[in-house]
């Protein structure tokens, strides 16, 4: 039970880019998920390291994982290529 909130982190940012892709018809999980991820990473650096927000031992920096995710994926298909 000691690594659970990474778990969540890592599910809810796949399952934040499942939806993406579901979403927007398709188009290619490796990519949203690789933005997910990359965003989730940043988000925990974001809360732990420079904000001081949180700990590894608090909650919190999971939610700014998710909504930096979450961000991210907005972000990703807002300014991607429409080819």
């Amino acid at each position: 039970m000691q690594h659970v909130d990474i778990a969540i982190a890592v599910l809810g940012a796949f399952a934040l880019a499942w939806l993406a892709d579901l979403v927007s018809g398709r188009r290619g999980l490796f990519a949203t998920s690789l933005v997910s991820g990359v965003a989730a990473i940043a988000g925990w650096f974001l809360a732990v390291r420079v904000f001081g927000v949180s700990t590894m031992s608090q909650w919190t920096w999971v939610l700014w994982s998710l909504a930096a995710s979450a961000l991210a994926l907005g972000g990703f298909f807002l300014f991607r290529s429409k080819r």
